[in-house]
């Protein structure tokens, strides 16, 4: 066969095929995150205008059958022909790959969209798409759909009929309609909530602007259809927002906002009385949960600064040494948005910001504006606050530096401390290897009976975890069951984290289907989020998905392990069935727990991912914080202690 290898046998996929025929490659995945992705693409056409100076207003509106809208009052797509292809400038947007006004600075100054990918890969993957352009006193409409080419192909994006002017308008801007196609995306569904939170996040980093956001589905009655977002403080308002269940060390945010040849740069900072840093970071509207040069200048500005600042005030004295940074950002929240030309972010998802010349431009303006906010007389009781809490955190950091010189000592994985507790695998390849965090001795029993030793680790907990949310560093690591965790995962942890020396290329998290079980997940998920976020972020931790249920009778066996598949599941088995219940992990044998659970082949695995790391902090900060009131709300809401679909992505039926 290969020896028949011709250049006729080379595929060559016309316009927008590429994109149908890997959907992956261009919007990550064709489950609810990537339907959504399309909707961000479309949004951030929009905002771009807005955050270039072209109008002030966006709407979203969520239609009954899934289809949804984005308007804005820009400038409007150019809807004369392009001088090359000869079709009109909305047809090169929506059709061509690569093609948009952002690959220069004289339409767009910043930008979040740089790929030129965006609004073609949404009519690609859409049943149909709409877009009606109010410009130059006209308005204009084209309309674009899948169209079935031969017995499996779908060719999407197709013009129906060239661009049409529809006569006069008053209006200006850009009003685009789609259906996502359900050949793609099968019956996943557009989110309001999954939208709201992001739609919040840009209204706060676009001070002024208003984007209204409704969901026809919802009965209007309720008064909860339109929800529209407008912060004329902006970040001030976001960072309040962060902290809101938080107590802050000082009422005012300190608020930079400065301007140079390269960056654009808004910072807002606050501490808390917590111990953990919390930087959220943005380029030209875009997250940057990785950080990047912007993060590492803002972080030296802020070091050299407060250091200046406490030796000004008298509260480092001349033979004490300077503090460290850590130090500084103990507590500290910071919001930090930068707008600049020619952005080169690392990798596709636009995660780390590469450009090195940002870093000693942030560094320079944090510098300042922390020197201008020093010599305001209403600031010397904040300031005071901040380097009096960072002094008290080198203190505590010299003793967490002790415990670690102490806890690597003692919880090497071949020392006596693991034993009886961790159940190693034999295999020595890490890639290959997982371990199981298992709630309790009696599961740990059962999983230690049902592995299969050659890749699979059991490391069962005795009781319920530290909750580090309230901790110093040094109290976490006084804790045996955090000790034994760090000491068999290997990489370290804060500072100290390297993800070379990871042991197990899965560390699954399996705990009982109840509130008590929930609650464990909740306390090892803050650990790894709070010191081995590298770890989530590098798609390393899961949650293991138990069974509810058994039915089963003659010839017929099938475990139900969410409420709303057990009547479906009931249904099918017919009569004369019966139900076994699994309270925990524990009442399971060690054969249920293999097949159920462990079995790679059969088992449901959920990765946890961060997709928004505001909201993120902000559940953390519900969950495992001291508001009582804010946590019973939340958990009275959204208890369901086996959802599977509290997560994104499932993993592969594998341990490869």
């Amino acid at each position: 066969m290969a020896e028949n290898y011709k250049s006729k046998d080379i595929v060559v996929l016309q316009g927008l095929d590429a994109v149908r025929l890997r959907p992956g490659m261009y919007i990550g995945t064709t489950g609810v995150k990537g339907l959504h992705h399309l909707l961000w693409e479309i949004v951030d056409n929009s905002i771009d205008e807005i955050a270039n100076g072209f109008g002030n207003k966006i709407t979203i509106t969520m239609h009954t059958d899934n289809s949804i809208t984005v308007k804005d009052n820009g400038r409007g797509i150019p809807v004369d022909k392009h001088p090359t292809l000869k079709i009109s400038g909305v047809q090169v947007v929506f059709t061509q790959l690569h093609a948009g006004g952002k690959f220069n600075n004289s339409n767009y100054a910043y930008s979040g969209g740089l790929h030129g990918v965006g609004a073609s890969v949404t009519n690609a993957l859409s049943e149909w798409l709409k877009v009606e352009v109010c410009k130059d006193g006209l308005k204009y409409f084209m309309e674009f759909k899948s169209v079935k080419k031969g017995k499996d192909k779908v060719s999407g994006g197709v013009p129906v009929a060239p661009l049409t002017c529809l006569g006069p308008t008053t209006e200006t801007g850009t009003t685009v309609t789609f259906k996502p196609d359900k050949l793609i995306f099968k019956d996943a569904q557009f989110d309001r909530d999954t939208i709201a939170k992001r739609v919040r996040e840009l209204a706060f980093l676009n001070k002024g602007i208003t984007i209204e956001l409704i969901d026809e589905n919802q009965v209007e009655e309720m008064g909860d259809r339109v929800r529209v977002y407008n912060y004329t403080k902006g970040l001030k308002e976001f960072i309040a927002y962060l902290n809101e269940k938080n107590t802050v060390i000082y009422k005012e945010p300190i608020y930079i906002e400065a301007k140079s040849d390269l960056v654009d740069l808004c910072c807002a900072i606050q501490h808390v009385d917590l111990y953990s840093e919390n930087v959220f970071s943005y380029v030209n509207n875009i997250p940057t949960p990785e950080g990047g040069m912007h993060e590492t200048g803002l972080k030296s500005g802020l070091t050299r600064a407060f250091n200046e600042i406490a030796r000004n005030m008298g509260l480092l004295k001349d033979k004490e040494q300077n503090l460290l940074g850590e130090d500084y950002r103990e507590g500290m929240t910071v919001v930090l948005a930068i707008k600049m030309k020619n952005v080169q972010f690392e990798g596709q998802t636009k995660t780390k910001l590469g450009n090195p010349e940002a870093r000693p431009e942030v560094e320079n303006i944090v510098y300042e504006g922390l020197m201008n906010f020093a010599n305001q007389t209403s600031s010397k009781q904040a300031l005071t606050d901040i380097i009096n809490k960072a002094k008290g955190a080198a203190k505590v950091r010299d003793a967490a530096k002790r415990a670690k010189e102490i806890t690597r000592q003692k919880n090497s994985v071949d020392s006596y401390s693991l034993v009886g507790k961790l159940s190693s695998c034999t295999g020595r390849n890490p890639l290959l290897n997982e371990v199981f965090i298992v709630e309790g001795d009696s599961a740990g029993g059962s999983a230690k009976q049902a592995r299969d030793r050659s890749f699979q680790a059991i490391l069962p907990l005795r009781g319920k975890p530290l909750n580090v949310e309230k901790k110093r560093l040094s109290q976490i690591l006084d804790n045996e069951e955090i000790r034994t965790m760090i000491s068999a995962i290997g990489t370290g942890i804060g500072t100290d984290f390297n993800i070379e020396h990871l042991k197990y290329n899965k560390i699954i998290i399996m705990a009982d289907a109840d509130q008590d079980g929930a609650h464990i997940r909740a306390i090892l998920l803050t650990f790894f989020y709070r010191y081995m976020r590298e770890l989530i972020n590098t798609g390393h931790v899961y949650v293991a998905i138990a069974p509810l249920y058994k039915i089963s009778k003659k010839n017929f066996e099938k475990y139900v392990y969410d409420e709303e598949d057990y009547d479906k599941i009931v249904k099918e088995a017919g009569a004369g069935y019966s139900v076994t219940r699994f309270k925990g992990l524990g009442e399971m044998s060690a054969d249920q727990l293999w097949e159920t659970t462990m079995d790679p082949s059969k088992r449901v695995l959920v990765r946890v991912t961060i997709d928004d790391l505001a909201d993120a902090e902000e559940m953390i900060s519900t969950l495992m914080g001291d508001n009582i009131e804010a946590r019973k709300k939340y958990i009275t809401a959204n208890a369901n202690f086996n959802r599977v679909d509290l997560f994104e992505s499932r993993s592969k039926k594998s341990h490869g």
